[in-house]
């Protein structure tokens, strides 16, 4: 007899085909491969009111996969927790952490669904509460997109301000994530927008580099500010040339001194520029023979860097290098083919 899997059969909402003799608590308590159990799966896909109500027990409710997780997990995950008895909805079982420090609270937050839980049960405490990687229940939220579905309540100065172990706020997974415009206006302030990670990026260096610029407020993107480096010497204007979002600076903030910003190799923006074929973003008063012949600590100029990138075609024709003449090519050809010892 063919063998029912109870776990396609919860996927597939068709569970009111298997024989009711099979659903047993320890037919649906049988763990798979990663650990899930037919009622992890339940929880996941919101088929626990099909199950037999013996089954949704404190014990089982709390049994882990091989990650950590738990059905309560996964319940949360797809806002399905109304599915459990409200007596088993506990604080104590909902801070139960995964493998990783995930309690059931930062799951729901990054899936959008704060608002199944009891009220009053979701505290400033509860969103502090970090895992692992020291992320609150606003950096797993924000990193998702969900971060609109929080209570305005939590979306205050110092819950955004937390920092995970790699010293990002929330600010800085928002930029990285592409949604700061989720994030209050009146908390991106320049005290926040700079604030930097333990190696030294500020947010908008995380917005540079993750292609979100646009989502800086623009009275924010001036020299002072773009100019900051990172312990590793980058800035946000190098990212702006690098990713082509120099376009996105107010042009009175584009000059001449910005773009000749310098990493701890030497080379501006406008190198950043020439390599990543983002020199038509730079406004053709400013691109000028003297700008692209400022040389990195290497002596290698924006002109040479364009050149070997493959990007002459966004320099002016007239401040492209000649070609060189017959006798020039003749004398180059010689010389590439001496041998060693001639």
């Amino acid at each position: 007899m063919e063998k029912t899997d109870l776990h396609a059969a919860i996927r597939e909402g068709t569970l009111f085909q298997v024989p009711a003799s099979l659903l047993t608590a320890e037919n649906l308590m049988t763990p798979n491969a990663a650990g899930n159990t037919p009622l992890h799966t339940a929880a996941r896909y919101g088929r626990m009111r099909e199950l037999p109500g013996a089954v949704l027990t404190a014990e089982h409710m709390l049994r882990k996969n091989e990650s950590g997780y738990t059905p309560l997990h996964h319940a949360a995950e797809g806002g399905h927790l109304d599915q459990v008895p409200a007596a088993l909805v506990t604080r104590d079982r909902l801070l139960v952490c995964s493998n990783s420090g995930y309690t059931v609270f930062h799951v729901a937050a990054a899936h959008g669904h704060l608002g199944q839980f009891p009220p009053g049960m979701v505290t400033q405490e509860v969103m502090m509460l970090k895992t692992e990687l020291g992320n609150t229940l606003l950096h797993e939220a924000v990193e998702n997109g969900t971060l609109d579905q929080v209570p305005a309540e939590f979306l205050q100065p110092a819950l955004l301000g937390e920092r995970n172990i790699s010293g990002e706020t929330v600010l800085h997974v928002a930029a990285l994530n592409g949604h700061l415009d989720q994030v209050p206006r009146a908390a991106l302030t320049r005290e926040s927008l700079l604030q930097q990670t333990t190696a030294g990026d500020t947010v908008l260096h995380a917005a540079a580099i993750a292609g979100h610029l646009d989502q800086i407020p623009p009275e924010f993107l001036v020299h002072d500010n773009l100019s900051i480096a990172s312990q590793s010497g980058y800035t946000a204007i190098h990212a702006a040339a690098e990713t082509g979002q120099l376009d996105r600076i107010p042009p009175a903030q584009l000059t001449v001194d910005l773009l000749l910003t310098r990493n701890d190799h030497g080379e501006t923006a406008v190198h950043a520029a020439a390599f990543a074929g983002h020199l038509h973003q730079i406004p053709a008063g400013l691109l000028t023979a003297e700008l692209l012949a400022v040389r990195n600590y290497n002596g290698v100029t924006p002109l040479h860097t364009a050149e070997r990138s493959g990007h002459l075609d966004q320099i002016p024709a007239a401040l492209r290098p000649k070609s060189p003449g017959v006798l020039k090519r003749l004398i180059k050809r010689l010389a590439d083919t001496r041998t060693p010892w001639g």
